[in-house]
Parts: structure tokens; C-alpha cells; sequence
């Protein structure tokens, strides 16, 4: 599984642990988070910028 760091902060969704306070259960692949999805510490709303950071685990 992967993670996805914001572009404006530090902020990380991990597909593993998704995110309970934004709705996300564990396990929640990015490609199924809402394109409307909006950071939860800055609030930039261009899921497009996140950057993956594959940790090679399969």
C-alpha cells in the first residue's frame, strides 16, 4: 500500500490506515478517495497534487 503526501504541508494519507476522521477506513486505496477530496490539516483541495510515496510494499 501506498502513501500520499500534500504538496502545501506535512500532512499523509496512508492507504493502510486510511483516515477514520475523514471517513476513510482502513484499507481505502487513494484511487477511491473523492476527487473533491480536500486536505484535512491545510485544506488544499487538489487531490491531483499529492505525491506519492510507495513504500514497495505490495
Amino acid at each position: 500500500m501506498s502513501r500520499y503526501r500534500c504538496p502545501e504541508c506535512s500532512y499523509e494519507y496512508d492507504e493502510a490506515a486510511g483516515d477514520v476522521h475523514m471517513g476513510f477506513a482502513p484499507g481505502t486505496r487513494w484511487d477511491s478517495v473523492p476527487d473533491d477530496f480536500v486536505c484535512p490539516d491545510c485544506a488544499i483541495s487538489y487531490k491531483e497534487d499529492f505525491t506519492c510515496r510507495d513504500d514497495g510494499a505490495a
